[in-house]
């Protein structure tokens, strides 16, 4: 296979399962893990992805507002964000963590919901921002390209300021052993703190994010208040978490 269509065909990958590890792409693509590196390096420069540790995920999170059509796993997200839906109140005060399973959320919020919601995601902001009773509230910082979220110190100290009722955290690991883990230390340290600004946190976890430990710990599997899945919460993928005390919907 030519470099061109290799290349190529690691973006579409990229692109359809938003992460990918060089180990995955090596196989299905049948050359070695420092060839995919190379390539992720030189895709990453190119702008057509973003390389991270282990692997890449999609610049398509990039987006202010994403193209539903390609928002990975969308039915699932959509599943998700309305069991979300049944913890929220009118009168609350909200924290929001990017992603598109959040954003998914925001979107769907009903359009009579009183709330004040604050977010470092802008995607999820500029989602807000169109909803007629909810007050947005973005907490600037300096923002990564990648993810389109703001980090830094001055986003930990403004929320050390907040006091709010639900924390709604997307997942990007989570596992028996570990809990929840990320793949970014800057937004992990800003994960952590918006735990420690709210009363119950909540994490949105598809169902292949189940069983994965990334590198950086954002909380332990006994500091969950409750894990929301598109899984029913009898699926036996679940048993081993209900078994250690998680409380799922």
């Amino acid at each position: 296979m030519k470099k061109k269509d290799r290349q190529q065909k690691v973006v579409d990958e990229v692109s359809i399962n938003r992460q990918v590890s060089s180990s995955f792409l090596s196989e299905k693509l049948n050359v070695s893990e420092d060839t995919i590196r190379r390539d992720i390096k030189e895709l990453d420069k190119r702008g057509l992805l973003t390389k991270v540790h282990g692997g890449a995920i999609s610049t398509m999170q990039k987006l202010y507002h994403y193209n539903e059509d390609v928002i990975y796993k969308r039915e699932e997200k959509v599943l998700i964000a309305k069991k979300a839906i049944t913890l929220v109140e009118d009168g609350m005060v909200i924290i929001m963590s990017g992603g598109t399973t959040n954003l998914m959320l925001a979107k769907l919020f009903p359009k009579t919901l009183k709330a004040t919601i604050y977010t470092y995601s802008l995607p999820i902001a500029m989602q807000l921002a169109e909803h007629p009773t909810i007050e947005t509230i973005f907490i600037g910082g300096r923002i990564q390209r990648n993810s389109m979220v703001t980090t830094g110190i001055d986003v930990i100290q403004y929320l050390s300021n907040i006091t709010a009722n639900l924390c709604f955290i997307g997942v990007s690991g989570f596992s028996l052993e570990q809990g929840i883990t990320g793949e970014g230390y800057e937004v992990a340290l800003v994960k952590k703190a918006m735990i420690k600004a709210s009363e119950r946190n909540v994490y949105l976890s598809t169902s292949n994010k189940l069983n994965i430990r990334l590198n950086y710990d954002i909380c332990s599997l006994q500091e969950i208040d409750i894990a929301i899945t598109d899984l029913d919460v009898k699926d036996p993928i679940l048993k081993p978490y209900v078994e250690s005390g998680v409380v799922l919907i």
